[in-house]
């Protein structure tokens, strides 16, 4: 168990190392590159991370995770109407509009993963499930006709693509776009009385 000055060090190690592997991605972050990164020694990295890079990597991903997610409360959690269904658009293109390096860090480490490694791509993919499920769940409050698994399903498939070409681009208007048109076929499956909301 660590103390609360261990947790605050560990805490300040994952969101420093965060942003280094967000910007060279896992295989392009060494464990020297993370300790010039975050002032640390290897020592320290290894008490907070005994596994290495691997347990931290596996960190930055909880840690980017709630990164995500958060950036997207409380409309995320309270998907009802089309007014918040509108509120949680704006919220991720605010979120990803001011990020320096755009595209989703939890996507990037998934695909990077799954082929390395398959059990550390698992758990991180994990992440992905949890967030489509928060869409699902806001799916079905709506009443949708339809199959709300296979519509969150399109919508998060149109956000994490339209991601990758916001940073490909470096421009947020894919990602709009693609929020845009899942948005507009989100609203094909309401029934009348339920598109004014």
């Amino acid at each position: 168990m660590l103390t609360k000055k261990g947790q605050a060090t560990r805490t300040r190690i994952v969101g420093a190392a965060a942003d280094l592997v967000l910007a060279r991605g896992a295989a392009g972050t060494s464990l020297d590159d993370i300790c010039a990164g975050t002032r640390t020694s290897r020592s320290q990295l290894f008490h907070y991370f005994p596994g290495g890079k691997s347990d931290l990597v596996l960190a930055l991903a909880a840690f980017q995770a709630e990164r995500v997610l958060d950036a997207q409360r409380p409309w995320l959690d309270s998907l009802d109407t089309w007014e918040t269904w509108d509120r949680w658009r704006d919220s991720v293109l605010a979120h990803y509009g001011s990020q320096p390096h755009w595209g989703c860090p939890i996507g990037a480490l998934s695909s990077e993963l799954a082929g390395r490694d398959p059990e550390a791509g698992a758990q991180v993919a994990a992440h992905m499930d949890r967030w489509r499920a928060l869409l699902r769940a806001g799916i079905e409050r709506m009443n949708l006709s339809g199959d709300a698994e296979t519509h969150s399903l399109a919508l998060f498939a149109s956000l994490q693509g339209g991601l990758l070409l916001t940073q490909t681009m470096q421009s947020i208007t894919p990602l709009e776009a693609a929020l845009d048109s899942a948005l507009v076929a989100l609203r094909s499956h309401a029934s009348g009385a339920r598109c004014g909301h």
